[in-house]
């Protein structure tokens, strides 16, 4: 049978080899201090070349950017020459590779942020949601975020101008492209999302304000690199990190509509994955499928058969496999011979070095 998943696909000036995406997820394996992007870093990445798009793990744009201890940044001259090794590296296995940019907003702690209060749309805590600090230990210590300050015009044109800065430092380290993190509650989301906003001005109440924040970020990021290198994912359906909307149907195909004006290359949409989570509507991916013309990513719980119907019925373009991608460097190779797929150690998710990261075997070594 022709597997849709094997077709190749043109990504603005690249043509992939699959349809098969690693998402981005957090490893929080940075060197320490300074945030860098490391040798084991560009080692894992390297081991899942094969994917048609990797998507490299959140990376913050400013010192108030990071929600979590070990995490990379892109700010630095040492942090874009950390990132070289990895965009270096996946090249030389024929991969594509794009940064994600990541602000966390109020999903933080003054102890990842310098002692600072953190910054969002507007003064309201993410209630009930934990980060984690560097508790001088090999192991995270989690702790509850604070109430963040609203932002004020200043600090909007301020994180605007680090968006764009970071497309650039992207780009300068070797990346394909950029992918913005407007989604999982971070902060482009807490503009979006009516429960997460509630400012008075021409950033909060209508949809249209609501993502104007949002549009501002587009544009930098588009007039910096390009729109054929930018990428967004959106989260419409997700609660993730205390960050709801009221009408998120209506929300997001408003912002699916509003990225297509851009012309980005791709939408990446995070699905809720967690257990007995609820489905996506169909109604819902035919809507952004009418409203956004690029390349179409869905990401969450998909496993191979579901992920190939997918884009057989042209609801998507791609699928992003993420805990599959953590213990299954040859990911791709697996779907297409339907090879059984590891398993991960929860255990060796975050922090640490090597063991859990880039330990895991492919499918003959292992066989």
């Amino acid at each position: 049978m022709n597997n849709t998943l094997f077709q190749p696909l043109q990504l603005g000036r690249h043509t992939l080899n699959n349809r098969i995406v690693m998402p981005p997820m957090t490893r929080s394996r940075a060197t320490q201090p300074g945030n860098e992007a490391n040798e084991i870093m560009a080692t894992y990445y390297a081991q899942r070349a094969s994917a048609g798009l990797i998507v490299a793990e959140g990376t913050q744009i400013s010192p108030m950017g990071q929600g979590y201890a070990w995490t990379p940044g892109i700010y630095t001259q040492a942090q874009i020459d950390g990132w070289k090794k990895t965009t270096a590296a996946v090249h030389e296995k024929g991969g594509v590779i794009f940064a994600q940019l990541w602000h966390v907003g109020r999903v933080t702690h003054p102890d990842n942020i310098g002692g600072e209060q953190p910054i969002s749309s507007s003064a309201l805590k993410a209630e009930g949601v934990k980060v984690f600090i560097d508790n001088c230990t090999q192991e995270p210590g989690f702790v509850d975020v604070v109430e963040p300050r609203e932002m004020t015009k200043a600090d909007i044109q301020m994180v605007i101008a680090q968006y764009r800065q970071a497309a650039l430092n992207a780009i300068e380290a070797g990346f394909d492209g950029i992918e913005l993190h407007a989604a999982n509650g971070y902060l482009v989301n807490q503009f979006i999302d009516s429960e997460a906003n509630n400012r008075t001005d021409e950033y909060g109440g209508s949809i249209e304000n609501r993502l104007r924040f949002l549009n501002e970020v587009v544009s930098a990021l588009v007039e910096a690199v390009g729109a054929d290198r930018v990428g967004v994912r959106l989260a419409p359906f997700t609660s993730l990190n205390g960050t709801v909307d009221a009408t998120p149907a209506e929300t997001y195909t408003a912002a699916a509509a509003l990225l297509n004006k851009h012309n980005i290359v791709y939408l990446h949409i995070a699905e809720v994955d967690w257990d007995d989570a609820p489905e996506t509507p169909n109604s819902f991916k035919h809507a952004v499928r009418k409203a956004f013309s690029g390349v179409l990513i869905y990401a969450g719980k998909y496993d191979a058969e579901k992920a190939q119907k997918t884009v057989a019925d042209g609801l998507a373009d791609m699928i992003g496999f993420g805990r599959p991608y953590v213990a299954n460097p040859d990911l791709p190779e697996r779907i297409r011979n339907g090879y059984a797929l590891a398993d991960h150690d929860p255990a060796t998710l975050f922090g640490g070095a090597e063991q859990g990261l880039t330990d895991y075997r492919v499918y003959a070594a292992s066989a």
